[in-house]
């Protein structure tokens, strides 16, 4: 069984996830109090800060533009890469949809060569789409006062949020590791080690052979571990459905 860790991404860019997903997290809360009416009634974030929900949202989205220029001009070429392998396609994508449903359960996942899977490819393309949408008529709207263009791009912002919502609770339950299939992603983003190399062969095999300089001779990725993997995501007692 391998063992091996490789590391998935830098220290500074899970530095940026990390930073990313918390503010958005904040940005989700807050504006979903507010889009359920609740504006008059503190949440408890409001009142463990003692500032008004309304102002958290304004500050932490420019707080999250802030992070997103950064990113662009620090890590621009970071930037090229996810933007070039989000947008890829390949072959054998098709094939790869058609076992997923059973391979979020099974671990048997259809072979890819992409950084990405395919349906990571689009969570990437709707998340990032959607939280350059958010911020920019975000910060618009707090320069506005009323008017044709501040309810044009209001309802832009609230139907985006909409859009968002799902696929960040989808990606956020794939990335936790919940799903069986999904056991020990996580440590993609996470770990200073890196990921196992049983791990990575099950969800990034082309990737994985890029970054160990060997080639697999089966079509399909390596089934889910039979022994347990790292503390929070064990995989003791998991065999692939049949």
């Amino acid at each position: 069984m391998a063992t091996e860790r490789i590391p998935r991404l830098p220290r500074r860019t899970r530095r940026l996830h990390a930073a990313v997903y918390l503010l958005v997290l904040i940005l989700l809360f807050t504006g979903w109090w507010l889009v359920l009416g609740r504006e008059g009634e503190p949440s408890p974030l409001a009142r463990l800060t003692g500032v008004g929900d309304t102002r958290i949202h304004i500050w932490v989205g420019r707080a999250l533009g802030l992070v997103v220029v950064a990113a662009i001009v620090v890590g621009w070429r970071g930037v090229l890469t996810f933007l070039r392998e989000s947008f890829r396609i390949d072959r054998g994508d098709a094939r790869w949809w058609r076992r997923w449903p059973a391979a979020i359960l099974t671990g048997r996942f259809a072979r890819h060569e992409g950084d990405f899977d395919p349906g990571q490819r689009i969570a990437n393309i709707v998340i990032v789409g959607c939280l350059l949408v958010l911020t920019a008529t975000g910060i618009a709207l707090t320069f506005l006062h009323g008017g044709p263009t501040f309810a044009w791009l209001a309802k832009i912002h609230e139907w985006t949020t909409f859009i968002l919502t799902p696929v960040l609770v989808g990606h956020i339950l794939i990335a936790v590791g919940i799903l069986p299939g999904y056991r020990g992603a996580w440590r993609a983003m996470h770990a200073r080690r890196g990921v196992r190399e049983d791990t990575a062969r099950r969800l990034w095999p082309g990737w994985t052979e890029r970054a160990l300089g060997t080639r697999s001779t089966e079509a399909t990725s390596v089934p889910p571990p039979d022994e347990p993997a790292d503390a929070g995501t064990s995989t003791r007692g998991f065999r692939p459905m049949r």
